[in-house]
């Protein structure tokens, strides 16, 4: 892991998300369709920063971007795009009881009222000491403070009791997935100093 990406959601153009399954698909003689997944999900973001003159941020951008080696190196972002919840929890939320890898429904404790839409559809959460985000598929209304929660994609690795569940300005882990990485100049401010611009994907680290 090489630490966090150095701009804050302030300095992003534009950012967009991806999910990434590769999906065999084929046809039976009958014409019945034959389907197979042969990896894990994984979310990906494409963005691009203005990231201003080199003598502010851009330094420090591009050596974190040397940093990761191309792809080699892990590093924590957070989308803005995704980095607060559609749902109107505000508790700290806990596993509840132990889940095994391929769940798709998890029992969640700790929500601070009884209402509904204490997540939405869309939300995305994460459990603590995992490296995986899940999305949320179903708005969630909580019963005495616990809730079932359906996610996708299915749990990769198992959980355990009390885990913490984050869902608010969740960190991904991800690496570049090109190994070219380019910085160019799209034009002067009205000082003559040269403005750059930095676009690149990242996919998720499993």
């Amino acid at each position: 892991m090489s630490g966090a990406f150095p701009i804050s959601s302030a300095g992003f153009e534009t950012m967009g998300i991806k999910s990434v399954q590769n999906t065999i698909i084929s046809k039976s003689l009958s014409g019945k369709k034959l389907s197979r997944q042969i990896d894990n999900q994984r979310f990906g973001f494409t963005a691009r920063i203005i990231v201003g003159k080199r003598s502010d941020i851009y330094g420090e951008l591009m050596a974190f971007i040397i940093k990761q080696r191309s792809g080699k190196e892990n590093f924590t972002i957070i989308p803005p795009e995704v980095e607060d919840a559609r749902g109107v929890e505000t508790g700290t939320l806990a596993v509840n009881g132990s889940h095994t890898a391929g769940d798709t429904t998890i029992a969640i404790d700790g929500f601070a009222a009884d209402t509904a839409n204490r997540l939405r559809v869309g939300d995305f959460i994460k459990f603590n000491g995992h490296t995986k985000v899940y999305m949320v598929v179903a708005d969630v209304t909580s019963s005495s403070g616990a809730a079932t929660v359906t996610i996708e994609p299915p749990l990769v690795s198992s959980l355990a009791d009390d885990e913490t569940v984050s869902y608010d300005n969740i960190p991904f882990t991800v690496h570049l997935t090109n190994d070219i990485q380019e910085f160019g100049a799209i034009g002067s401010d009205k000082d003559g100093n040269l403005l750059y611009q930095f676009e690149f994907d990242v996919e998720e680290s499993i």
